[in-house]
């Protein structure tokens, strides 16, 4: 009788430089970079390339508000003179095909294809550490010099009592709409919430949005949130604030009825998104067999973006601590330039403090550095310097005159941080990021030519109002007058 014996394989070892756990912006970002200097690289994701942003962030919400705001523009025309009958006419169906098409162009600059061409090995599996040196993902055992843990973040959900009896949205499965919803009922009150919010609305949808806290945007500045709020009421959204959710319940009609604390009616509607945030994803990872840290708001990092395991870097959406505030996709491309500059060169990395932030509704919303409230919490002496985009002559010919310019400077002028709510707010940030990085004074922002007529004039104005009570010393006006009677 012949033997016959079992043929055991050895898992195939690979040894990068770098491998790099997690294929969304800040995975690609470390991986793209490092293969730029020839360092070898493995990318293992278990999902899709691109991540959140390009599926269901970014990408698509940007894409739905620019239909949004097209078929805004629309209803506004009349007060420019231009007739629009009974307003526009929506095609969901085409809106959701112009999202759709949007994440297919941009999908092949994230593909595994455009990668490996790169001299990226990407592996579509799920990684897990199994010592501290050590990951496995598909039958492989990858022992890299240096290791990136970048597995993004999902959608937090909140314990409401009711919530898992019905059917619900987050930004992860609302661009799968296939038809607009009637009713769009939002909980949460942050950037998401309001951006998708403002959409829905302007797409025809009646929309709620239902927040524990006392205003929108609760990490803006209050003034400037407050702009956002008056812009949604205006349009017919209906806000219920410092209201929480006691339970959901389901309705025989398919309908789902919110219910709020205090003795408020309940709110029906047809639909359900909740954005309540989001919480790093770390399942399947094995981190207590790297010896790396997290807890219940991500990996611990520090300043460097090293984790507790000395090899190993988290960037991203993964990250936890402070850094959750700063869920953006180009902070995390800041990230992997800092990861790069540290793990193949051995340079400082720390993080830059000027990291904008831009809410995409419209008037959008946009902050660099301190706000009032923490310039305030500081304890450090300051001035507010302001201007109304209703004083901007390229606002009031476009009708677009809502927000204005808000600047904290310090006595000498050196800007410490600007919050703008207004037309553009997202492009028109950029100076005032500048000037925070760079420790500039309002005088050399002021002391710029920007050309006539445009929004960007408003940073100008601002400025020059550092300026102005310099014009009342009595030294210099004896200086002038003295100048005056000499020449």
């Amino acid at each position: 009788m012949k033997k016959t014996y079992k043929i055991s394989r050895e898992p195939e070892i690979l040894k990068p430089d770098l491998c790099v756990i997690g294929a969304g912006s800040a995975g690609l970002s470390v991986a793209s970079i490092a293969a730029s200097f020839g360092a070898s690289v493995v990318l293992v994701e278990k999902h899709r390339m691109g991540g959140e942003c390009l599926n269901v962030g970014c990408v698509p919400s940007k894409a739905l508000l620019a239909a949004a705001h097209r078929a805004q523009r629309v209803r506004d025309a009349a007060r420019l003179g231009i007739g629009t009958g009974e307003g526009p006419v929506i095609d969901f169906g085409r809106v959701r095909r112009h999202v759709r098409d949007v994440v297919s162009a941009i999908a092949p600059m994230d593909s595994a294809e455009r990668y490996r061409a790169m001299g990226v090995q990407v592996i579509k599996a799920e990684a897990s550490f199994t010592d501290a040196r050590t990951v496995a993902a598909d039958g492989k055992v990858i022992k890299a010099r240096r290791f990136v843990v970048a597995s993004g973040s999902r959608p937090a959900i909140p314990t409401i009592p009711g919530l898992d009896q019905v059917p619900y949205l987050t930004n992860d499965t609302i661009f799968d709409l296939e038809e607009r919803p009637e009713h769009l009922i939002v909980i949460g009150g942050g950037a998401v919430g309001v951006e998708l919010a403002q959409a829905y609305r302007r797409l025809g949808s009646e929309v709620t949005i239902v927040e524990a806290g006392e205003r929108l945007l609760g990490r803006e500045d209050p003034e400037m949130a407050a702009v956002i709020a008056r812009a949604l009421r205006r349009e017919g959204a209906v806000l219920k604030l410092g209201l929480s959710v006691e339970r959901v319940e389901p309705r025989d009609d398919g309908r789902v009825a919110v219910v709020l604390a205090g003795g408020e009616r309940a709110i029906e509607g047809s639909h359900l998104l909740v954005a309540a945030g989001r919480q790093a994803t770390l399942e399947g990872l094995n981190l207590k067999a790297a010896g790396i840290r997290a807890d219940s708001t991500g990996i611990l990092v520090g300043r460097n973006l090293k984790t507790s395991n000395r090899k190993v870097y988290a960037i991203g959406d993964c990250v936890g601590g402070e850094e959750t505030s700063g869920r953006f996709t180009h902070v995390a491309n800041h990230q992997a330039g800092l990861v790069i500059r540290n793990a193949l060169f051995g340079l400082p990395a720390t993080p830059s403090e000027a990291i904008p932030r831009v809410v995409y509704t419209d008037p959008e919303l946009a902050a660099v550095g301190l706000d009032e409230e923490a310039a305030r919490a500081a304890g450090r002496p300051f001035r507010i310097l302001r201007w109304a985009f209703a004083d901007n002559d390229r606002a009031r010919a476009e009708g677009t005159t809502q927000g204005h310019v808000k600047a904290i400077v310090t006595p000498r002028g050196r800007i410490l941080g600007c919050t703008i709510v207004g037309p553009g707010a997202g492009e028109l940030i950029m100076p005032w990021v500048m000037a925070v990085s760079r420790g500039l004074k309002a005088s050399d922002l002021a002391g710029l030519v920007y050309p006539y007529p445009t929004l960007s004039e408003a940073t100008r104005s601002a400025a020059v109002e550092f300026l102005k009570p310099a014009t009342q010393n009595p030294w210099l006006r004896r200086l002038i007058g003295l100048v005056r009677r000499l020449g």
